[in-house]
């Protein structure tokens, strides 16, 4: 256990000087802070591939899964995190109508997304194994995760693009209303506090709210990534930093797209492509076995692709407009 430990001291370390050094003081984070940060936290997660090398051929970590070599474990490190920064796009676009919804200060959203952070390594860390237990433990698990992300992709090709955007209203949420039912909430705003203390109550603010309503979301999304990384692997360890390292790049990466989301248009196709395929790799999974590098270079391409074409056609409508 002792390199989960690692692991994990090494995680509360990025985080703590994060919040304690290099974002001390809030502030709005700026389009090039926001570039600069998303490609350490990128760089830091693709270099992570090779501990995961070094880790397997020195056997440091015990896995259940049978034949993983360090090569193919760090493939199937890279693919899981492909996987969830693709599938990262959908969230960002959530948490941006949460933030606009409940009127975060952009100087205070950095905050709420550290902390929604620390609620993303528990709930991701206990659905993972939950998933890993149920997929070895019953084979007919594969079928029901497998047709799972196909509906979900269908869902999503069969929506209109303002409805996959712009379809979600956090004050309708679940969590918010029960929230209302329990404790008082205030819609003012008192600097970075999550609570405020008024005639002997515990008062919610908008920040809590926010932090609750992107925390459930993060859940709901996770029923569609992990089973997308279990058809990878189902070595916990591999889910779960390639899972991590994609959530601590997920808040640089909201500055960097959420002033860009018109820019990404075609991203939708790429999730639709991404899901269609781990969910068929998981339905066929006990009868073919599908080459970790295939499913990496489908990934890849389909998120390079999307990109590509939404860039284009962001900078088609740029001329028009131009003219």
């Amino acid at each position: 256990m002792w390199i989960w430990v690692i692991f994990l001291i090494m995680i509360f370390g990025f985080l703590a000087l994060d919040l304690g050094v290099f974002n001390k003081k809030n502030h709005i984070i700026s389009y090039k802070e926001a570039s600069k940060w998303t490609a350490i936290w990128t760089s830091i997660g693709l270099l992570f591939s090779l501990v995961v090398y070094l880790i397997y051929k020195n056997k440091w970590v015990e896995t259940s899964v049978a034949d993983v070599s360090p090569t193919k474990a760090m493939f199937q490190y890279l693919t899981g995190y492909l996987i969830e920064l693709s599938l990262s796009f959908d969230n960002i676009f959530v948490i941006a109508i949460v933030f606009k919804s409940f009127k975060i200060p952009q100087k205070y959203q950095h905050r709420v997304l550290f902390w929604g952070i620390i609620g993303a390594l528990i709930f991701r860390g206990l659905m993972i194994a939950f998933g890993v237990i149920l997929i070895s433990k019953f084979f007919w698990m594969t079928y029901v995760f497998g047709a799972f992300l196909i509906y979900t992709a269908i869902k999503m090709l069969l929506e209109k693009d303002e409805e996959h955007n712009a379809g979600f209203d956090p004050k309708k949420s679940f969590v918010y209303r029960q929230l209302r039912k329990i404790m008082p909430v205030t819609s003012h705003h008192d600097g970075e506090k999550f609570f405020i203390a008024k005639r002997g109550l515990k008062i919610a603010t908008p920040l809590f709210l926010a932090l609750l309503v992107i925390e459930f979301t993060d859940i709901l999304f996770a029923l569609d990534s992990i089973p997308a990384i279990l058809s990878i692997t189902t070595d916990p360890f591999l889910v779960f930093t390639s899972n991590i390292f994609a959530i601590l790049g997920l808040r640089s990466m909201y500055f960097f797209v959420a002033n860009m989301m018109d820019s990404f248009r075609h991203i939708k196709y790429s999730l639709i492509v991404i899901l269609t395929y781990v969910g068929l790799k998981l339905v066929l999974e006990n009868h073919y076995h599908f080459p970790i590098g295939i499913s990496l270079g489908v990934i890849f391409v389909s998120l390079l692709g999307g990109i590509l074409f939404s860039w284009k056609d962001y900078q088609a409508a740029k001329n028009i407009v131009g003219r």
